[in-house]
């Protein structure tokens, strides 16, 4: 339990008004040792100060900003006096730019108007009366926050292009909708740069991955034929980061969703193969480098059912834009095509053992079908959950 006093903080001589208490989290493990409690309450504390002998809850106003005097790093509170009767330190102390609770546990109510004044009313309005606490506590909030309903973390991988046109030096790319469909959906997109020594870092931070398309293609020595076609492009950098990260997130289970080169590469991930080609390799063939606008329909394709596909946009046929000239080959054991055009291309892939893991050939940011947004809308809500 905190003592306010300890604080400096003056404990409101009325009682708030009762309110509802929307949603409560506890967070164990993020750099402190103990448990944290949040409660998320609207114009006032969930329950009244003044009552408490021992202060244990703490009423904050919006925002947490700074202690009058820093805590010491040793571990002593602001007022050199234990906060517990039995002559043991249990402090607040800042360390690593973590606040550190140490043996006991935080039990913070968080209102979303300020504190109690004097008048006898709670405020309409923020009041400029708030808790200042310790530096670091900043990531306590941060911490806190990350509670269902929240936009949750999607990194969007990006294509990397040579000096020239946008610059004289080597440039990463990425169309708007990539980023602007995430944050339609619900979610918020973090651009990743295909820097390999950060998988592991990257992993741990997003809730959920999006394997972009662009202008390369997977190498196809990666999937055990030794001689590329002439068509093919390398972007070898990216295409050893896109592996890892994609490695990473489904061995982490996190959710992932690979959109045209990205359906290709999350296919060789899992095991499968590539049409290097599809004009020498498929008789008969769409035109799958659709020779209209990309952001209108190119093809049909047919949706298996009892896929999470079919699970997700709940029809067994959609109108899709098409812009590449390759595709699977093959799927491993671990993967089932959910998704074929009516030459016989698969369109759609999806590995039932993940949480969440989708492959899409047609680009669905474009919003071509009405069906395309819901594929994003259940792919933020299995980042979310």
């Amino acid at each position: 339990m905190v003592n306010a006093t300890a604080f400096g903080i003056k404990r409101p001589k009325i009682k708030p008004p009762e309110t509802r208490e929307r949603e409560s989290l506890s967070a164990h493990g993020a750099g402190f040792q103990g448990d944290i409690k949040i409660t998320f309450g609207q114009t006032g504390c969930a329950e009244a100060l003044s009552p408490l002998p021992e202060n244990k809850h703490l009423c904050m106003g919006g925002r947490i900003v700074k202690l009058f005097n820093p805590v010491p790093r040793s571990g002593n509170n602001l007022t050199g006096k234990t906060l517990d009767k039995d002559g043991t330190h249990r402090n607040l102390a800042s360390g690593s730019g973590f606040l550190r609770l140490f043996q006991r546990r935080l039990h913070i109510t968080f209102c979303l108007f300020g504190h109690a004044e004097d008048s006898g009313r709670w405020p309409a309005q923020p009041s400029s009366s708030r808790l200042h606490v310790a530096p670091g506590l900043g990531e306590l909030y941060s911490a806190a926050m990350a509670a269902p309903g929240q936009r949750p973390l999607i990194a969007i991988t990006v294509d990397s292009e040579d000096p020239g046109g946008y610059s004289k030096f080597p440039w990463y790319a990425l169309r708007e909708n990539y980023a602007g469909v995430v944050v339609k959906a619900g979610g918020m997109p973090l651009i990743l740069p295909n820097e390999s020594a950060l998988v592991d870092d990257y992993a741990a931070l997003v809730d959920g991955l999006i394997i972009t398309g662009g202008a390369f293609d997977v190498s196809p020595a990666l999937y055990g034929e030794g001689t590329a076609h002439d068509t093919v492009i390398l972007k070898e950098t990216r295409t050893v980061f896109e592996l890892g990260i994609t490695r990473k997130a489904l061995e982490r289970d996190i959710p992932v969703l690979g959109i045209c080169g990205g359906e290709q590469l999350l296919n060789v991930a899992l095991g499968g193969t590539l049409i290097q080609h599809i004009p020498d390799d498929v008789n008969d063939a769409l035109a799958h480098e659709q020779p209209n606008p990309r952001d209108e329909p190119g093809h049909p394709i047919v949706i298996e059912k009892n896929t999470l596909l079919h699970d997700i946009v709940g029809v067994t046929e959609m109108r899709v834009n098409s812009a590449h000239h390759q595709a699977v080959a093959a799927v491993s054991g671990s993967i089932t095509v959910n998704a074929t055009a009516p030459d016989g291309v698969i369109e759609g892939i999806e590995a039932p053992r993940q949480r969440f893991c989708l492959g899409v050939q047609w680009h669905p940011e474009f919003e071509v079908d009405p069906n395309d947004m819901r594929i994003f809308s259940a792919f933020i809500d299995a980042a979310r959950n």
